[in-house]
C-alpha cells in the first residue's frame, strides 16, 4: 500500500523508492516479481495520513519499477477507492512503467525459461465464506488452459486473524481443482498459516509488506515467499519474514517469532 502516510513519508524524504530501499535487491533478482497493489495511482493524489481512502502520487511507481516488479494485482477492496477512472489511471501509469495488472477479469501471462506462468486474481475480502461465480471459474479454466504454472491471487479472508477460515480453506480447495498450482493470499493484514492441497501451496496470507499500520508487531510483520520452478515442477520454497522497524520500510529479518 504507497498511500497514504507511506506516500507522504517517501514524498517528504523526496524519494519515491524509499519504501523498497531495504527489499528491493532480493525483489528483483527474481525472474517474475508478483504483488499485491493495495491502492490506486491517480494523478493530483492528496496527500493524508488519515482515513480510509487511498491512493498514491504516480511519482510511487518508481517503487515498484526501482524493485523489479513486474506484475501487480489489482483485486482487492482498496482498487476502485477512485472510481473506475481511478483504476483506469492506474493500469495506465503501470502499463507506461512496464508493469503488467490483473485482478480486472483478466489473464497475464509471462514466460520464463520457456514456461508459461499464468496470473489471475480475485477480491473475497472479508467474506466467511467466498465463493467463485461462474464467470470467475470460467475465467480460471481459460487461465488453466493457456498456462505451464497458474498462480492465483486471492484477496480473502477477515482482517486481524493469524489462521484461515474454514470458509477459506474450502474456496482454496476449489482454485486448486480448478487447475491453481500456486495460491499467495492477502487482506488480513497478518501473517497466516499455509498448507499444501495436493502439489499447490496455499499461503492464505502474507500479511503486511510495505503499509502504515505501525500500531501493532503483527501489523508490522510480513511475509515474501520466493518459489524456484524447475520447468513446471516447483522444487523450492523460501519464507522470506519482513519487520517494518522504520515507518512504511520493510526489512528482511531471520524469523518473526
Amino acid at each position: 500500500m504507497l498511500g497514504r502516510t507511506v506516500m507522504t513519508t517517501s514524498l517528504d524524504k523526496n524519494d519515491p523508492t524509499y519504501p523498497f530501499r531495504e527489499v528491493s535487491d532480493v525483489l528483483k533478482s527474481a525472474d517474475i516479481t508478483f504483488i499485491n497493489l493495495e491502492n490506486p495511482v491517480v494523478t493530483n493524489c492528496p496527500e493524508t495520513v488519515v482515513g480510509l481512502i487511498f491512493c498514491a502520487d504516480p511519482k510511487m511507481v518508481q517503487g515498484l519499477t526501482y524493485a523489479g516488479v513486474d506484475i501487480v494485482n489489482l483485486a482487492n477492496n482498496h482498487s476502485k477507492n477512485y472510481g473506475q477512472s481511478g483504476v483506469d489511471q492506474t493500469v495506465n501509469y503501470l502499463k507506461q512503467a512496464n508493469i503488467a495488472s490483473i485482478g480486472l477479469n483478466n489473464v497475464t501471462m509471462k514466460q520464463s525459461s520457456n514456461v508459461k506462468f499464468v496470473f489471475v486474481g480475485f477480491d473475497k475480502s472479508q467474506q466467511a465464506n467466498p465463493k467463485l461465480t461462474q464467470d470467475e471459474k470460467n475465467l480460471l479454466i481459460k487461465a488453466n488452459l493457456e498456462s505451464d504454472v497458474l498462480i492465483v491471487a486471492m484477496h480473502w479472508g477477515v482482517e486481524y486473524q493469524n489462521k484461515a477460515l474454514p470458509g477459506v480453506r474450502a474456496l482454496a480447495k476449489e482454485l486448486v481443482d480448478l487447475g491453481a498450482e500456486v495460491v499467495v493470499g492477502h487482506h488480513p493484514h497478518w501473517v497466516q498459516d499455509w498448507e499444501t492441497i495436493g502439489d499447490t501451496p496455499v499461503f492464505y496470507s502474507l500479511g503486511n509488506f510495505i503499509f502504515d499500520q505501525m500500531w501493532s508487531e503483527n501489523t508490522r510483520k510480513g511475509m515474501a515467499v520466493r518459489l524456484t520452478f524447475d520447468g513446471v515442477k516447483l522444487v523450492k520454497q523460501e519464507f522470506l519474514p519482513v519487520f517494518m522497524q522504520n515507518h512504511a520500510q520493510p526489512r528482511f529479518v531471520n524469523n518473526l517469532n
